[in-house]
């Protein structure tokens, strides 16, 4: 099980025990005023019943406005979690809720959309051997398990999203299993046929437990990802497979104060080849970076987080990058209140903590964002808001 992996499962248990307590105040969105001047808007509090809670995953947003994701708790009568849509005008529903059966239970990764509507996505439990389903829902609802892991040498844990090709095809990854235990890289077909592509070692030449991450592509259909260790000093990989199943690494992460390791989130791929990226340990004060690689290998690393007051801690869903070219992340703790931030670092280079979270806004940002052709930024926060089962928001620029 990877470092983080463990931070968050003793996390989540604290808070749990600590929700239990709450007092439920009611449902509406709020406003809070950051230290920049840009302004967040809770668009939805989650009340952790039949609407859900903990949204631990990135948002997807469609043509109409509407954003997607999943909650890790709540939904059905057996709370299990469940896959939710927000309206432009803060209207949540619940779109499926899992039963914690063959259908799948915990979902932790985001949601991919094709064109008809249908909604792909893993949980982390459930399924023929409760170990976690690759599913499909509907636009009426209706939930299709395209994928049952089975452990040995299929996957375990798919805690990670999907990557859907032209042709239907589904790629992941899952955060243990394979021969070592430690990953695999998977195919899934339109019919439901699974294909093991890559299974990870652990070795100084290969990866380990990647976690709480997407893949990329490029035109050639070459495969691009994360792991959360491994690699030279195994403080994790950025890696390249190519479609003949070859797996070259990009970047060793190294840890120490010159480098970031613990390698979560999704990367970014710009049009000129370089990546972007977050390490949720190492740096200059042990608390992550944002990492930029470029086409030939060579890393650069742009932030080194501080802590305290004015920066954040933990970055964990990797970054996306706006139309000018500036980079936009979020942090799990730090900031004003210790409660997460969120950041933006300028195409030249500025780091800017653009907003505190303060608890009534949202607690513990993990998934990373979606945005609309004007800037604005959608997220969501696992805890906090007025009943503290998380929040979906936007800040607007």
């Amino acid at each position: 099980m990877g470092k983080t992996q463990e931070r968050r499962i003793a996390q989540r248990m604290c808070l749990g025990a600590a929700l239990m307590l709450a007092v439920v105040f009611g449902f509406g969105a709020g406003t809070v005023q950051s230290a920049h001047a840009q302004t967040l808007h809770v668009l939805y509090n989650f009340g952790g019943s039949s609407d859900g809670g903990d949204p631990y995953a990135s948002l997807i947003r469609d043509a109409a406005g509407n954003l997607y994701s999943t909650f890790g708790y709540g939904g059905g009568t057996s709370f299990s979690g469940g896959v939710f849509k927000v309206a432009p005008d803060g209207t949540e529903t619940v779109l499926y809720s899992f039963t914690g059966g063959a259908d799948g239970a915990f979902p932790e990764a985001g949601l991919i959309r094709d064109n008809a509507g249908n909604l792909y996505g893993t949980t982390t439990q459930g399924g023929s051997d409760n170990i976690g389903v690759v599913f499909k829902v509907d636009p009426s609802g209706t939930e299709t398990v395209l994928h049952s892991f089975t452990g040995g040498t299929d996957g375990v844990i798919p805690v990670g999203g999907l990557l859907r090709d032209a042709a239907g095809n589904l790629y992941g990854t899952t955060s243990q299993g394979g021969t070592s235990n430690d990953g695999i890289l998977f195919k899934i077909s339109p019919s439901g046929k699974e294909t093991i592509l890559h299974t990870f070692t652990g070795s100084t030449k290969d990866g380990k437990y990647p976690s709480y991450t997407s893949l990329l592509t490029d035109a050639q259909g070459n495969l691009y990802g994360v792991t959360e260790e491994g690699g030279s000093a195994d403080g994790g990989i950025l890696y390249k497979l190519s479609k003949t199943g070859k797996l070259t690494i990009l970047h060793s992460f190294t840890g120490g104060t010159t480098d970031g390791c613990n390698v979560l989130g999704t990367p970014f791929r710009d049009a000129a080849g370089n990546f972007y990226g977050t390490t949720s340990s190492c740096g200059t004060d042990n608390l992550g970076t944002v990492w930029k690689v470029n086409k030939y290998g060579k890393e650069k690393v742009l932030h080194s987080f501080a802590g305290g007051t004015s920066d954040g801690e933990y970055p964990l869903a990797g970054v996306i990058m706006d139309a000018e070219g500036n980079l936009w992340g979020n942090t799990e703790t730090g900031g004003a209140t210790k409660f997460g931030t969120v950041y933006e670092i300028s195409k030249s280079g500025h780091y800017t903590l653009v907003h505190s979270f303060d608890g009534t806004d949202g607690k513990y940002p993990y998934g990373s964002f979606a945005q609309n052709a004007k800037g604005t930024i959608f997220g969501s926060a696992l805890n906090g808001g007025t009943i503290g089962y998380g929040t979906v928001w936007k800040i607007i620029p």
